[in-house]
């Protein structure tokens, strides 16, 4: 049997959940969608926001071919394929071809060079889906021919909802189950989602999967604790995400914010990130934004770094946390920053 989150996948607009910004009423988007004018756009958003499921819908309202390939599995040889099956088709039936790229950042500058003739000429409508900044990881002539899209992590209600309807859809869901399900429950599997409607699913098809198996029908926070207990958070190492939390913590620690500090460290280990690459950062806030103002400061996170090195996860990360604590509590001054960077470039400009 299919996944769960693959049989709920919405079969209308009027299905879709979240992205009001680019779906509610009177929105480009939704017009043009209404409208069943194609256009090529990029959908940039975290997982399981409906970059794909949007693509599917489009295509639906334009009575369009519908192509999807993978960034990660296609190639040249695939692409030359879905130009020549659009190709076909616009000439067999005079239908339209929507050509949807998952990952498309993935693909190097010569591969996306291969979609501009076919997109310039109107043999492909273009979608490309990608979880990376496109301004970084799509080449300016497909961007310029494209309009990108921002799709956002979907709200908690959003996710309720598609829980509650998950679990009474008898055809597609989990209503032939008659599970039920309290509150709290569906509350703490939808925040541990962080999101993400295809993680939310997975949880929820994996919490009736164990109740199955005990003989019950009770979905309770401690079933929902179960499954959700090994879900990790959004964080993408070396991609937005990463630098917009290491950014989070670093201005949490600069504005003396230490509730804030500790909550941005423990969200970047909770997703995995390396405890000794924020014992770094933390010695270089140490040095740029406390200096001379505490001058304790670098050696306690000099002292958190050795810590870790010496106890590992998780006992050491008490004592990266101590340092981002006490860094956040510490009087700031940036003068021996500035003052550095002054003195460097009078060397640069005076020399000796």
């Amino acid at each position: 049997m299919r996944p769960l989150a693959d049989r709920m996948r919405p079969r209308s607009l009027a299905e879709f959940v979240g992205q009001q910004h680019l779906l509610g009423a009177g929105k480009p988007l939704a017009v043009s969608i209404a409208a069943g004018q194609l256009h090529s756009l990029i959908l940039w958003g975290p997982p399981g926001t409906g970059k794909t499921t949007l693509a599917r819908l489009i295509a639906k309202a334009s009575n369009a071919q519908f192509i999807a390939l993978s960034a990660v599995m296609a190639g040249v040889k695939d692409i030359r394929a879905a130009v020549e099956s659009a190709r076909a088709l616009r000439e067999r039936e005079g239908r339209p071809t929507l050509l949807f790229l998952d990952e498309v950042h993935r693909f190097n500058k010569a591969q996306q060079d291969t979609f501009l003739p076919y997109v310039e000429d109107g043999t492909l409508t273009f979608v490309g889906a990608t979880t990376e900044n496109p301004s970084f990881e799509v080449i300016s002539a497909l961007l310029s021919r494209a309009r990108v899209y921002v799709l956002r992590p979907l709200a908690v209600e959003d996710l309720m909802g598609l829980l509650e309807a998950a679990l009474k859809d008898a055809e597609r869901g989990l209503g032939a189950l008659e599970l039920d399900p309290q509150a709290p429950a569906l509350d703490l599997i939808a925040r541990a989602a962080d999101g993400d409607a295809r993680r939310a699913l997975n949880m929820l098809e994996l919490a009736a999967g164990l109740l199955d198996a005990a003989g019950s029908r009770a979905l309770t926070a401690a079933v929902a604790q179960e499954v959700a207990s090994g879900g990790q958070r959004r964080f993408d190492k070396g991609g937005d995400q990463f630098y917009e939390q290491i950014s989070a913590l670093h201005k949490a620690v600069r504005g003396s914010d230490p509730d804030a500090a500790l909550y941005w460290l423990c969200r970047m280990l909770d997703g995995g990130c390396d405890p000794r690459y924020i014992a770094r950062r933390v010695a270089r806030m140490a040095v740029e934004d406390i200096g001379l103002a505490d001058p304790r400061a670098l050696a306690l996170a000099l002292d958190g770094w050795e810590i870790y090195e010496r106890l590992g996860t998780p006992e050491g990360e008490l004592g990266v946390a101590t340092a981002v604590v006490y860094l956040a509590c510490a009087p700031k001054s940036n003068a021996m920053y500035v003052a550095m960077g002054e003195a460097m470039a009078d060397v640069a400009e005076f020399g000796s």
